[in-house]
Order: C-alpha cells, then structure tokens, then sequence
C-alpha cells in the first residue's frame, strides 16, 4: 500500500501515490588536494567542481599544483568527476639560479626542460650572456603549452647574466621540481652553458586539517593527496579511519587516498612497512632517477588511469587486473637503472608499495596498485592489500545500503507477516534482500549460493527494534599471475 495516502479517507477519490522504485547508480568522485595561487578563484581551504582545464586555470591558477595535477588526471580520466581542494601552503617558497655562460658565437637553439616542459629560446649570432638571461627569463614567464595547457612551476626574474627562479608555492615540494638541459638529436645551445645553484631551499610543510574538515560530508572516494609527510599521512589515516572516520559505522562516507614518495628503494620500503593501513598507498619514485614531471603529477596521472575501472563496480571493471595500462602524459625516468625490474616490483609490493614499469617503447605502466595494510591483530593479512579489494567493498557496501533502504525504510518489524502488509517487514524479507543485492553484484562478489547459506538476520533479544546480521563477501580477485608449465617434446609420443 501506499504510505502517503492515509487509510482512514472517506471521500471518493481516485488517486496514486507516486514513488521511487530504487534504481542503484554508484558514484566515484575523485578529489584533488593541493597548492592553488591567490590569482584563482578558489580560496585556500574551498573545494570546487572543476570540468576542464580552462575551469583548472581559473579556479586554481596558471602553473599551480593543482592546475598541473588536474591536467595529469584528466588526460588519464577524459570522463572522471573531479573536484580541486585547495590546501593553504606556508614556509619559504624555493628558490633557484641559473647563471649563464658564453653563449656560443655563432647562436642556434637552446632548450631548458622545467618540470618536463621544454623552453625553448633562439640565440642569434654574437648574443650577450646578459640578452640571453632576459630571453630565457620572458620564455619562462610566458610559457604555455597550447597543446597540453601547461605552464611551468616557477616564474623568473633576471639580473645580468642570472636567471632567478622562484617556485610559485612555499614548501618542500619544490626540491622535487627537475631543471635539466637535456640531450637533443641536433646540438642543443645549451649545454654546459648553465651553471645552477639552489639559493634558498624549499622549507614548510602544509597542514591538511582544515581542508579536511572543509569537506563535510560529502563523499569523495579517491583522494589525491601530494604531500606524503608523516603529520599529514597521519591525519588522512584517522580521517579514513574505521573506528570515527569515514569508514566508520556512524560515517558510511568510504574513500581512499593516495600520495607520492621519493626516495631509495630501502627507504620507501620502510616507510611503507610503517603504515599499517588499508586507506593509504603510496605512488613510488626513486631518488636520482632523471624524473621530468613532479611527483605530484605522476600521483595525479597513475591513480587518474585507473580511476575509471575503480568506479566500475556495476560491470566488473571495479576487479580487473589492471597491469600494463599506459599511463598518458608522463615520462619515464631518465636513468634506466631506475625502471624497476620484476625483483624489485615483487618486493614491492609484498612490503605495501605501489608499483609501475616502463614498457619496451618507453611508455609508463601501471604495474600493481596496493595499499599499505600489512597486518591484523599482528598476524599477517592481506585482505585490503589489492587496490581492487578497497573499491570492491565500497561498491558492495553502497548497493546493500541502498537495496535495503529501497525495500525497508520506513517499515515496522515483525516476526512474522501473514496478511502480508505493505508496512511490515520481517527478518526472512532482509535476509532475501541482502541475497538478492549480494547475487545481482557478480562483478564484484561470486559464490552467491553459498554466501546464502552463511548469511544469518536475527532479531535482537533486548531491543525489538533491532535487526542484527552477519553477511559474509567473497570477492572476485583480479587475474594477476598466469604459472603455466611448457613442456617441450621433440616429437608427441
């Protein structure tokens, strides 16, 4: 019956109460966190909406972090919804010089690449050192990628033959920008003409409290998050936590975030072996390695490529594999020695630490994506190690909510129906919801048969009112490892 029109009428009527039948359509927002200029129209601790580039430049800044890392993520995840928080920086803001040598007499083409970007300036015949400096300071200044809508992450000034470069936020971050001359297929007019110093380190590190506690309670299921500190790390654990954050039974709001780290290979093992943690996972740089862009952007461009598939929870894409999708917009290091190999990625992975590859062709590789849980109750488990897993259970957990609440809101509880009301609902009517939501996920969720036996719906003993349940998930696993034997025959038997 319909619960808007009351039993009790007596005029003639012929009426409908018009209700929603349930429809379940999940929703993966992705969320952004990171430095923005006073020149956009976002304020330091607002979140915005942000569709586009152009919306990028305006709300954030041209060349800020979040400019730059909305760019990555979209060239990644052309249809992902995307909101920009932006964190308020603090501390000194990195400075660099550049002091310039003779310019060779006979000019040609000079090439500086900031942050991957290449500047490109034309010397003339018999330019000063001094003319030079002032072409190379308004090449920066008036950098613009047309094609990819980048601009770089440092504004110049000059001074003779000195090129002062200021990075446009304060904080450490910007010891991880790359200046490099790089090498060309013709002669690049630059090399070993530049002389580069670090006048004043980046120094200050952001606090993520505010722009945290900005979200309310809006859902937002991936975070990007570019500053991988330990006070900060901290603060997004409990944020996400199960006990009173977001995972929380009083919560229900879910999400996951990820962050950048650039140091040794032992190094990151260790940080990683530190977190004891399903809501954090690391994306891995090595020291040294010749990176072109930020690893605010590598952080932005892997996590975009899979965003797509962990929003993929109606069609199964939620629990691929997701080995060997190419990551657009990004480089691969410099350094070989620093394209991880099979060893490295294996031990990776087993101590909690994201892993990438480089492909024959150069390309960059989503490898395997993890978080950093290690243990529970100090034995070994790996449970929420897989990326998969964590947005499996978010899709699983929204569908059964919503399933229950299409069939049980607003009902009364009893033990029994037998003029079967509409108002009524019993425990028999839960457990067949909770298996019928669990069987229409096989996406995501298999053995529906035997998840129906374990499934228990009880009525508590001391408050009447209450419905108690244990529904146990087995989840679909992605197709990680292939351990064939070829057994080789010089002729078949």
């Amino acid at each position: 019956m319909a619960s808007n029109i009351p039993a009790n009428l007596t005029a003639p009527i012929f009426t409908f109460d018009v209700q929603s039948g349930g429809q379940f359509e999940a929703e993966t927002r992705m969320l952004i966190l990171g430095f923005g200029l006073p020149a956009g129209d976002l304020a330091e601790n607002g979140i915005a909406i942000c569709n586009t580039r152009n919306e990028a430049r305006i709300l954030a800044g041209a060349g800020s972090m979040l400019e730059s890392m909305f760019i990555a993520a979209r060239k990644n995840a052309p249809t992902q919804e995307i909101w920009l928080g932006r964190v308020a920086d603090n501390g000194t803001a990195e400075i660099r010089t550049i002091t310039i040598g003779a310019p060779p007499a006979g000019g040609g083409q000079g090439v500086l690449q900031i942050a991957g970007e290449n500047v490109e300036v034309e010397l003339p015949a018999a330019m000063t050192a001094a003319q030079l400096a002032t072409a190379l300071g308004a090449a920066i200044n008036g950098y613009y990628n047309r094609l990819t809508g980048k601009s770089l992450p440092f504004t110049a000034t000059v001074a003779t033959n000195v090129v002062t470069l200021t990075a446009r936020h304060k904080g450490t971050y910007a010891t991880g920008l790359d200046v490099y001359v790089p090498i060309l297929d013709r002669i690049n007019a630059f090399d070993q003409l530049f002389t580069f110093a670090t006048a004043t380190p980046g120094a200050g590190a952001p606090s993520l409290t505010n722009i945290l506690a900005a979200l309310s309670d809006d859902p937002f299921e991936i975070i990007l998050c570019p500053f991988g500190d330990t006070a900060n790390l901290a603060i997004l654990d409990d944020f996400l936590g199960e006990v009173s954050g977001r995972w929380s039974y009083a919560q229900q709001i879910y999400g996951h975030a990820f962050y950048p780290k650039t140091d040794t290979a032992a190094n990151l093992t260790t940080f990683a072996l530190a977190r004891n943690s399903w809501h954090l996972t690391m994306i891995p740089r090595f020291s040294n390695g010749g990176f072109a862009q930020p690893d605010y952007e590598w952080l932005a461009a892997l996590v975009g490529r899979i965003a797509p598939w962990l929003g993929g929870g109606a069609n199964g894409d939620v629990s691929r594999n997701q080995t060997g999708l190419v990551v657009e917009g990004i480089s691969a290091p410099r350094d070989r020695l620093y394209w991880p190999d099979y060893a490295t990625r294996n031990a990776f992975v087993g101590n909690g630490v994201s892993t990438w590859s480089v492909s024959r062709s150069g390309d960059v590789c989503i490898d395997k994506i993890v978080t950093h849980q290690q243990t529970t109750n100090g034995a070994p488990d790996t449970t929420f190690r897989d990326i998969q897993r964590v947005f499996q259970l978010t899709y699983a957990l929204k569908k059964f909510r919503a399933d229950l609440a299409y069939e049980h809101s607003n009902k009364a509880l009893a033990d029994s129906n037998p003029d079967n009301l509409d108002a009524i609902s019993t425990v028999k009517d839960i457990k067949a919801t909770l298996y019928h939501s669990y069987a229409s996920m096989s996406g995501v969720l298999e053995n529906s048969d035997a998840a129906l036996q374990a499934i228990v719906v009880l009525r508590n003993t001391e408050n009447p009112n209450r419905v108690d349940a244990h529904l146990p998930l087995d989840f679909v696993n992605a197709l990680d490892i292939f351990a064939g034997v070829a057994r080789v025959y010089s002729q078949f038997r």
